[in-house]
C-alpha cells in the first residue's frame, strides 16, 4: 500500500545495524545515496539462500509510516519481486509491517508501515527489510536505495512508546490469567488472587459466561440459547463475513429466437451499457452492437415485476445520443438523470467532424435527453474515448472519467474488424465490449483521468496518462497508469475511486489502487505482483487472472467488490477450455476470495449447464441491486467456430 503523506512527517535518519551477506563492491551503506544511474550504488547478498535480510537502525525512535525503495535506471534481474517488511523497538521482537514487491522497473516505489493497535501506531527503533524472491530466480537480491518517513519527535513518539509497553504488560498478565484458568481448580485461587489485585480482565464478561456454561457446567442446551442470543445481537457479525459465499445462478428465462426490436424484451447485443436506479429498482440499458451495426434503443427492466419496457427505439431521433457501443453511462439518484459518454467508430466513420466527444444526460422523470456538451475535448473534457469507465459521487454531484483508447482519424488500420477475436488479426473492439488493438499499438493514445462538475457543467483534468494528480499535495505520489477495459468502483463512504486490471498495448494490468476524490491522493493496494492475500476455492491463484474479461461491482454496506471474470478477449490468449470465476474481495481484509468456478469445460458441459449457470463471456454488462444483493449481467458475445449468442442471468450472492 502506497503512504500518504503526513505535514509532520519527515525523512527519518538511520544508520545499518547488520546484515546477512553481502558481495565485496556491493557494500550495504550504498542504500543511503540515490544513485539511479549507478550500477554499483546498491547493496547485493552474495547468495540467493535464505535467510538474507538488512537491519536498519533509526537515529531515535520513531513512528515509521513508509518506505520508498529507489531503483536503477533500467529494469535489473537483481530487483525483489518479494520481500517483507518488519519493525520494533528491538532487534529480538519485531512484527511484521508489509509483505510485497517491486515492479520491475525504473520507478520508485512507496509503501506503508504503520502497524496500529487501538489507535496507536507503533514506535519502531528497528527495521528489518527480508529479500524473499528476485526478479532473476537464480540471482541474487539487490536493493539501491531505501528511505524511510515518519515522524520522530519525541513529544508525539513517547505517547505511542508508553501505550505499547502497557499494552505488553497488559497482555502478559491475560496470558497468565489464561493458564491458571486452564489449570482448573487447583489454581482457581491464584486466577482470583490475580485478577483481582491487577483489576485486568482476560476477556469480556459475556466469553466468561460462555467458559462457565460450556467448560465448567457442560451445560449444553444453555450454550445453543447463549449462541443463539449471540447471532441475534450480531456478535457474530464480522466472523460471518468473514466467510466464504455460495452462490446461486439463476437464469431470467426469455424466448432466445426472439432478437427483433419490436420484441418485448432486447436484443442480442455485446458493448452495450447499463446501469441501475437503487431507489426504483430499475435496469436502464443502451445501446450496444448485434453482431451488424450499433444500436440506440433504451430500455429498462423493473427487478420486482421481472418485466421489460422499451423506452425509445431510436434515441438519435429524439434528441438524444446517437446509435454507439463501447461508451460508458452512469445514474444520478438525486437528480434522476443518465449520463452517457464515449463510443467506438470504424476506421471509414472517423472524420475530424465525426471524432467530436459528446456527452448527454437522460431525465428519467421527463423521458427527454439533453446535450450537454457537442465536444468535451473542446471544454477542458477528455477527447473521444472508449473502453473508458466513469463513476458518480452523487454527494458532490460530480462524476469521474478513467482512462479508454483515444480515438483519433490515423488510427488503427484498413483491416480492422469489429468482432477482431474471430478474425485473422488480433483486433477486438465492440465485439469484446474493450476494443484494444495491437496491429496499431504504437500509436494508441490512452486517456487520463477528468471530473464533471454537474451544478456548474465544467470539466477538470486530474491528471493524464503516466501522471501524478494535479491537486495532491502527497509526497512520492505514485504515477497513473492509463489503460482499457478496466474497472472502476466508487465507494462513498470512504470517498475513494478504487481501480484495478485493464490493458496497456500488449501488458495485461493487475494492480488495484484507491484514488481519494477529496484529496486527490493514490493509495497503492497492490503494485503488480501475484503475491496478494487470499482464501477459498483457488488457493494457488490469488487474484483474478489477467487478460480475462471483468466485470465488478462494489456494495458499500458491506465494503465488498464482486468480480465476474469470464472469456479472454484476445484470441492468442483464449484457452480452448474456458472457465467462469466469481471473486470477492473484502476491502476491510485486503483479501481476495474465489467463491466460485465452474468445474468443468467444454462444449458438452455448456451445453447440459446453459440453463443452470452462464457460460463464459465478453462483451456483456453487469449491475448490482444492494438491497437486494443480486448481480444482473445481462448479454455477451461467445465466440466460438464463428458463432455468438447471447442470454441473461441473476445471480444471487446469498
Amino acid at each position: 500500500m502506497a503512504g500518504v503523506s503526513n505535514q509532520n512527517e519527515r525523512v527519518l535518519d538511520y544508520s545499518v545495524h547488520s546484515f546477512s551477506s553481502c558481495l565485496s563492491n556491493y557494500a550495504p551503506e550504498k542504500i543511503q545515496e540515490n544513485k539511479p544511474s549507478d550500477q554499483l550504488s546498491r547493496w547485493s547478498s552474495d547468495t540467493n539462500s535464505p535467510p538474507q535480510f538488512l537491519v536498519l537502525k533509526l537515529n531515535r525512535c520513531s513512528i515509521v509510516r513508509s518506505v520508498t525503495f529507489g531503483k536503477y535506471e533500467k529494469t535489473h534481474v537483481c530487483n525483489l519481486k518479494k520481500f517483507k517488511v518488519y519493525g520494533g523497538m528491538n532487534e529480538a521482537n519485531m512484527v511484521e509491517l508489509l509483505e510485497g514487491g517491486l515492479l520491475n522497473d525504473s520507478v520508485p516505489e512507496t509503501f506503508t508501515l504503520t502497524h496500529e493497535k487501538e489507535g496507536f501506531e507503533m514506535p519502531c527503533r528497528f527495521i528489518k527489510i527480508v529479500p524473499l524472491l528476485s526478479w532473476g530466480p537464480s540471482f541474487n537480491f539487490s536493493i539501491w536505495f531505501v528511505e524511510l518517513r515518519g515522524e520522530d519527535d519525541p513529544s508525539l513518539v513517547k505517547k505511542s512508546v508508553q501505550f505499547f509497553h502497557e499494552f505488553k504488560e497488559r497482555e502478559a498478565i491475560r496470558l497468565c490469567l489464561k493458564h491458571f484458568r486452564q489449570r482448573g481448580p487447583k489454581f482457581a485461587g491464584v486466577y482470583d488472587a490475580l485478577k483481582a489485585s491487577i483489576g485486568i480482565d482476560l476477556e469480556d464478561q459475556r466469553l466468561t459466561v460462555l467458559h462457565n456454561t460450556l467448560v465448567l457446567n457442560a451445560d449444553y442446551t444453555a450454550t445453543e440459547e447463549f449462541m443463539a442470543n449471540a447471532v441475534q445481537e450480531g456478535l457474530l457479525d464480522n466472523f460471518l463475513l468473514g466467510q466464504d459465499y455460495t452462490p446461486q445462478w439463476k437464469r431470467i428465462m426469455i424466448d432466445p429466437t426472439v432478437i427483433s426490436d419490436d420484441a418485448n424484451q432486447p436484443g442480442m447485443r455485446g458493448g452495450h451499457q447499463m446501469c441501475i436506479d437503487p431507489v426504483t429498482e430499475t435496469i436502464y440499458l443502451f445501446g450496444g452492437w448485434d453482431g451488424t451495426q450499433d444500436l440506440s434503443d433504451l430500455w429498462q427492466y423493473h427487478i420486482p415485476s421481472c418485466s421489460w419496457k422499451k423506452l425509445s427505439t431510436n434515441t438519435e431521433a429524439e434528441g438524444g445520443p446517437s446509435a454507439r457501443s463501447c461508451h460508458k453511462m452512469c445514474l444520478d439518484t438525486e437528480g434522476r438523470q443518465i449520463f452517457t459518454l464515449g463510443r467506438y467508430l470504424d476506421n471509414q466513420y472517423r472524420s475530424s467532424d465525426n471524432l467530436k466527444s459528446d456527452f448527454y444526460v437522460y431525465q428519467i422523470e421527463a423521458g427527454r435527453w439533453t446535450l450537454i456538451n457537442e465536444d468535451t475535448s473542446a471544454v477542458g473534457g477528455p477527447q473521444l474515448i472508449f473502453d473508458h469507465q466513469i463513476c458518480l459521487d452523487s454527494e458532490k454531484r460530480t462524476i469521474y472519467v478513467f482512462g479508454g483508447r483515444i480515438l483519433t482519424a490515423v488510427q488503427g488500420s484498413h483491416d480492422e474488424t469489429r468482432l477482431g477475436a474471430s478474425a485473422s488479426i488480433t483486433y477486438s473492439t465492440n465485439a469484446s465490449g474493450n476494443a484494444l488493438s495491437t496491429a496499431a499499438e504504437m500509436d494508441t493514445v490512452l486517456s487520463g483521468m477528468y471530473s464533471f462538475h454537474i451544478p456548474s457543467g465544467t470539466w477538470q483534468k486530474i491528471c493524464d496518462d503516466l501522471g501524478v494528480p494535479i491537486m495532491s499535495g502527497q509526497k512520492n505520489s505514485p504515477i497513473i497508469r492509463a489503460r482499457v477495459g478496466h474497472s472502476m468502483l466508487f465507494h462513498p463512504g470512504l470517498r475513494e475511486l478504487f481501480v484495478f486490471a485493464g490493458q496497456r498495448r500488449r501488458e495485461y494490468l493487475n494492480d488495484f489502487f484507491a484514488f481519494n476524490v477529496d484529496t486527490h491522493q493514490v493509495r497503492v493496494i497492490w503494485n503488480g505482483d501475484s503475491n496478494v492475500p487470499s482464501k477459498g476455492k483457488d488457493t494457488h491463484v490469488s487474484i483474478p487472472a489477467t487478460g480475462y474479461t471483468q466485470r465488478a461491482t462494489i456494495d458499500p454496506d458491506l465494503d465488498e467488490i464482486y468480480v465476474l471474470s469470464g472469456l479472454s478477449k484476445d484470441k492468442e490468449r483464449r484457452d480452448e477450455n474456458v472457465q467462469n470465476s466469481f471473486w470477492v474481495y473484502s476491502l476491510k481484509r485486503n483479501r481476495w476470495s474465489c467463491i466460485y468456478r465452474n468445474e468443468n469445460t467444454g462444449d458438452q458441459y455448456w451445453s447440459m449447464m446453459q440453463n443452470l449457470e452462464p457460460c463464459p463471456r465478453f462483451a456483456h454488462q453487469l449491475v448490482y441491486s444492494v438491497s437486494n444483493k443480486v448481480i444482473f449481467p445481462f448479454g455477451f458475445f461467445f465466440v466460438k467456430r464463428g458463432d455468438f449468442v447471447t442470454k441473461n442471468f441473476q445471480l444471487h450472492l446469498f
